[in-house]
């Protein structure tokens, strides 16, 4: 899958690169958590892009001085060391727009025309990969962040303990999977020239599709080579 860009197309790895930096210095779990949600919300149509994630004490302080001690809006209510971005356990999102360079914190755009928020879908996917939205908490509301405490407290690591590792491995577990199982939860038709030949799915920037139906719809005979394992497509 593609996404349009102007004229020229947005592909998953410009997607992918636009975010890297922001990835450095994160927990393991969370780096693999962040480029799992790239690459799934980009298969629903929304492409992101990882706007802040490793944060230092001197850079949260400085955040908190905003709308206080400082010129600007409050943003965060976390002085330093209380943030799980500064260790590396949180991240924050922002949509990417067609152009393939602006950013919006646009909650109710629909860019992918499917009548869901483009952000709620993010947020969704997110939640599967078992990150805490900050949408969800009671008091101040972060609606671009995006964290994993391990049910950790931030005093807790301040003191310095650290997730274990059945914790890690059952995160990642989560995220990257354990089999390779087609995910079929996004149904996609499949047309030429505006005729409908068959149905598939689309997982993570794949298409799958029965191949006897495509071939059949193409006027094409379809046999299979069980010696060989080898799937045959003949037109005449």
């Amino acid at each position: 899958m593609i996404i349009a860009r102007g004229d020229s197309m947005l592909t998953l790895e410009q997607v992918r690169d636009k975010s890297t930096a922001r990835l450095v210095g994160l927990h393991p779990v969370l780096a693999a958590g962040a480029k799992a949600l790239i690459q799934q919300s980009y298969a629903k149509g929304v492409p992101i892009v990882i706007t802040q994630g490793l944060r230092s004490i001197a850079e949260q302080n400085a955040l908190y001085a905003q709308g206080r001690s400082k010129p600007g809006p409050i943003v965060t209510n976390a002085k330093g060391g209380t943030s799980y971005h500064n260790y590396g356990l949180a991240f924050d999102f922002a949509l990417l727009l067609p152009d393939g360079n602006s950013l919006s914190w646009d909650m109710n755009r629909d860019g992918d025309k499917d009548k869901i928020a483009d952000w709620q879908e993010v947020v969704q996917v997110g939640k599967q990969l078992g990150l805490e939205w900050g949408g969800d908490w009671t008091s101040f509301k972060d609606y671009s962040h995006l964290q994993m405490t391990f049910g950790l407290t931030t005093s807790q690591l301040r003191a310095g303990k650290r997730p274990t590792t059945d914790q890690v491995n059952e995160a990642l577990k989560r995220i990257i999977g354990e089999d390779d199982q087609v995910n079929k939860d996004v149904k996609v038709t499949i047309t030429l020239n505006g005729t409908k030949l068959t149905d598939g799915v689309l997982d993570t920037g794949v298409t799958y599709v029965p191949v006897r139906a495509l071939a059949e719809a193409l006027g094409a005979k379809v046999t299979y080579d069980a010696a060989s394992k080898t799937v045959n497509v003949v037109k005449e």
